[in-house]
């Protein structure tokens, strides 16, 4: 009979059921799925069954998660996103849930650079939580990344960008996304890496602000090194303030467009 436990193939004899299956492959598991169900511990497999052994709590080995993520992905697919260093030039509204996206979709290696703290106000769109108020940016995310992937690097960065700084804190990156909320920023950033760094690529973002209609924000491509996301109009200001939903749309514009990139995918 042939089955998979926790995406990998695995061939049994005989009757067997869950409860048996799990004392042979992971004791202590609590938790039983099978074929995306919950099911009861005496539930006796068949041929072709899926299984997941869950032991609440525990983090599964880098190899099997590896194997899950590859399983959903394609592992060539995974491979390159695991083999991809990308920068993200501040992790407030828009960077943290950029960073969020792409650890959870495997990227091997992410830069983060921010010199912010949490504040409350951050609290409606960005990817942190009331416990972590006042504590920097970089660090919250940091920890709160290693939550979701432990298995992606994160180099943390608690600095202030600058033209000086910024090539060499991004120089490991292909790609860099850029996540400030000031134009003057925004602009300098840009600047920066595609008059210094001309391997690196830069996904902006401009006009994300309140809660228009979800399509007028896109993704479109100014120069072969230069992606801007967002409807270019929508600047924040009173009655119009930056929300978690357009933001979130905007971060995964950026996410993808970086997934794009790396896989070849590039318009």
């Amino acid at each position: 009979m042939n089955i998979s436990i926790n995406e990998k193939p695995h061939t049994i004899s005989g009757a067997l059921t869950l409860a048996t299956l799990a004392e042979q492959h992971r004791p202590g598991a609590d938790v039983l799925i099978l074929n995306g169900f919950p099911v009861p511990p005496e539930t006796e497999l068949q041929d072709g069954d899926s299984v997941f052994l869950i032991k609440r709590g525990e983090v599964p080995a880098e190899d099997e998660l590896e194997a899950l993520m590859a399983a959903r992905h394609t592992p060539g697919v995974h491979a390159r996103l695991k083999g991809a260093t990308v920068g993200i030039a501040g992790v407030g509204g828009l960077g943290s849930a950029v960073a969020v996206a792409l650890a959870r979709v495997g990227i091997g290696r992410l830069v983060i650079a921010d010199f912010d703290v949490v504040e409350p106000s951050n609290l409606n769109r960005q990817q942190y939580f009331i416990d972590q108020l006042g504590r920097f940016k970089v660090e919250a995310l940091t920890e709160n990344l290693r939550r979701i992937n432990p298995y992606t690097s994160v180099e943390a960065a608690c600095v202030l960008l600058t033209a000086d700084n910024i090539p060499a804190i991004f120089a490991p990156c292909q790609i860099v996304i850029e996540a400030f909320d000031r134009a003057v920023m925004k602009a300098m950033l840009v600047d920066t890496i595609l008059g210094s760094m001309p391997d690196v690529t830069v996904i902006a973002a401009s006009g994300l602000a309140g809660y228009g209609p979800n399509n007028q924000i896109s993704t479109r491509r100014v120069s072969r090194r230069l992606y801007l996301v967002g409807d270019s109009v929508s600047e924040a200001r009173p009655g119009s303030g930056l929300m978690a939903p357009r933001v979130g749309i905007a971060a995964s514009h950026q996410a993808n467009q970086a997934v794009r990139i790396i896989l070849g995918e590039e318009e």
